[in-house]
């Protein structure tokens, strides 16, 4: 897992990434706001997103290379807030395909990974870990 400290806001942090899967592109499966769903029922929680990102050519590779991956798409970015700091938090997709032992679906992983790396890169304080 990768996770970082942005000097953003969840929200903030949420609209350049939404930005960046746009402009790549890639595509948006679903934007879960946690602390949004919870204040719609008067719980107070602090800022919780999770980001589901995909694309459809490549759902159709990982289903070629390993029908049962499947399971594992589409990729996550979680955004969060704790002890006044906002975080990201990441899988990548070499981590995530690693259990199939499947040469192809490593490749595909590379590309994804490549791809992820680049999205996280519009938040402006992110560096990879190394």
């Amino acid at each position: 897992m990768i996770r970082f400290a942005v000097n953003l806001s969840v929200d903030e942090a949420a609209e350049k990434l939404l930005a960046a899967v746009a402009a790549y592109p890639m595509g948006l499966v679903a934007h879960a706001n946690g602390q949004a769903n919870c204040a719609k029922k008067g719980i107070a929680v602090p800022a919780d997103q999770v980001l589901e990102i995909f694309r459809p050519d490549y759902a159709v590779k990982v289903w070629a290379a390993d029908k049962t991956a499947g399971i594992d798409i589409p990729l996550r970015i979680h955004l969060y807030q704790a002890a006044g700091t906002s975080w990201v938090a990441y899988r990548p997709a070499a981590n995530v395909f690693k259990p199939y032992a499947n040469a192809e679906l490593d490749a595909i992983a590379a590309e994804l990974d490549a791809i992820f790396a680049q999205l996280l890169a519009s938040l402006d304080t992110w560096r990879l870990p190394s």
